[in-house]
């Protein structure tokens, strides 16, 4: 042992450390300017794995996309984590949504805290970005062409101790997943979604959503529409729900398709917000037109979530469906445009209008790809049922035919309710044998009752509506009549 005289002094050795740390900082500058990126990166993975040799410390990554799909895991862990609060942590991230009662707290960017909650020993959790390289689209049918510019991919860093490593995996992990799902049903606020107008940039994981709260009222208790067509429908949605073993036992992908069609103002939009307050689904609205191709089509379905609803809505009109001749035609008379410009017109396809085929549609709606997650609801709306292609119609595809019919007399009670809060009145009778004379939609129904908050002239601005009515008026034969297309036998067909 050295004298005391000779033993070095507490300010010699922090000089030392802070000489040393400041020679770090140097030589790591000086390679960083000097060693190109490639040689940086696979020099300090093998300093890393030169060093962990000495360390009884194990590093656990969690990436947020596993290829095509979003990682469920990195998903449990940044809710879950949202509730962890510790003294080493010096930032987080709080948001607070418009119409939600909690604020959400969730980690920053390289930040770090540990969790002490499970069994006893400490993890702490690292949330750190990396760059990704940009990937090159060789088909223009995928994107606009080009390649992607570098983006930036998310990941948590778990480090524990390496004899915790069964018990981090094997207990740790799955206790996360649950805890994230009961704290998911907690703060769950259903979500409208639709397509960013970006979501071609960025790469591969930059998701393409964007949502706004689903605050729409509507609910089955509101719904203008006959009490056994409601029942039915509840009904067969609460089937639906609760099937998940017998889709599976059947080899059948676990979804459910619902054709709603009739005249504009019947409520179609209505029932599909009361769908979703009713299985409190998220709703994703699915713009056909917006989509350049089928494998963007592909892309997005990946994308979505399970127990949610896909709507298309005015599918006569969002894509041709009805003629596949003159599709076929119109794709092979782009494919001998010559001297166009490569951005528009990548391999003789004609970006300018939608690039969604039918064949790609029936793909989405019940081929391989609609197998890509469970308990889904898709919807289709339109107002002439006769336009759409029989393909589109017949079970498994659209498997229940909701006909959104003219205002009945229990539909009008119901409005009489929601808007004058009624359920009896002696003009009730002269306006049901109006309407037993005159088609009237709900839509035009509901606009005349909220022209007064009083009951009497209400009503009798309804009565004198419905008398001013040109009579003669040829009847609409999507709203009156119940329609047999080919092509649509087997399903179930609900008269609202």
């Amino acid at each position: 042992m050295l004298p005391k005289t000779q033993m070095p002094s507490i300010q010699t050795i922090i000089s030392a450390a802070a000489s040393a740390a400041a020679t770090a900082m140097v030589v790591r500058s000086v390679a960083k300017d000097l060693i190109p990126h490639e040689f940086q990166h696979a020099l300090f993975v093998r300093l890393r794995q030169f060093l962990s040799t000495f360390s009884n410390q194990l590093t656990l990554i969690i990436d947020e996309y596993e290829g095509l799909y979003p990682n469920h895991l990195f998903q449990a862990a940044e809710t879950y984590l949202g509730t962890v609060t510790t003294p080493d942590t010096k930032r987080f991230r709080a948001s607070k949504p418009e119409k939600e009662n909690q604020i959400k707290v969730s980690m920053e960017k390289d930040e770090e805290l540990t969790d002490s909650s499970f069994g006893g020993f400490r993890i702490r959790w690292r949330l750190s970005c990396k760059k990704t390289p940009g990937r090159y689209i060789a088909n223009p049918d995928d994107y606009y062409g080009g390649s992607f510019p570098k983006s930036e991919a998310r990941f948590f860093e778990l480090v524990f101790h390496k004899k915790m490593k069964d018990k981090v995996i094997n207990e740790y992990l799955p206790y996360i997943l649950e805890k994230s799902k009961i704290l998911k049903e907690e703060q769950r606020t259903l979500k409208l979604w639709t397509l960013k107008n970006d979501r071609g940039m960025g790469g591969p994981s930059r998701k393409p959503w964007q949502s706004v709260n689903l605050d729409h009222p509507s609910t089955f208790d509101t719904l203008a529409m006959e009490l056994d067509a409601k029942k039915t429908i509840m009904a067969d949605l609460q089937r639906f729900v609760k099937r998940k073993e017998f889709y599976r036992r059947v080899g059948k992908a676990w979804k459910r398709g619902y054709l709603l069609y009739g005249p504009p103002g019947t409520g179609k939009s209505s029932l599909i917000a009361a769908v979703a307050n009713y299985l409190n689904f998220d709703v994703y609205d699915l713009e056909l037109t917006a989509m350049r191709s089928n494998s963007e089509l592909r892309n997005l379905l990946i994308s979505t979530a399970n127990q949610s609803i896909l709507v298309v809505e005015d599918i006569d009109c969002s894509i041709e469906l009805q003629d596949r001749m003159k599709a076929a035609a119109k794709k092979a008379a782009a494919k001998v445009l010559v001297g166009r410009d490569p951005f528009q017109y990548g391999h003789g396809y004609d970006h300018g209008s939608t690039g969604v085929t039918l064949s790609g549609l029936l793909n989405f709606i019940d081929g391989l790809w609609s197998s890509c997650g469970d308990e889904r609801i898709i919807i289709f709306t339109t107002n002439h049922k006769e336009k759409i292609d029989p393909a589109l119609l017949r079970p498994g595809r659209m498997d229940v035919h909701i006909h959104m019919s003219y205002c009945t007399p229990c539909g009008f009670k119901m409005l009489a309710q929601n808007y004058l809060g009624i359920s009896e009145h002696p003009l009730f009778k002269e306006i049901e044998r109006l309407m037993e004379m005159k088609k009237v939609t709900p839509a035009e129904v509901g606009e005349q009752l909220l022209k007064n908050e009083e009951a009497e002239s209400a009503l009798r601005g309804l009565i004198e509506f419905l008398e001013e009515k040109k009579k003669g008026i040829e009847e609409d034969k999507d709203g009156e009549l119940e329609q047999k297309e080919s092509g649509s036998e087997g399903v179930t067909e609900i008269e609202t």
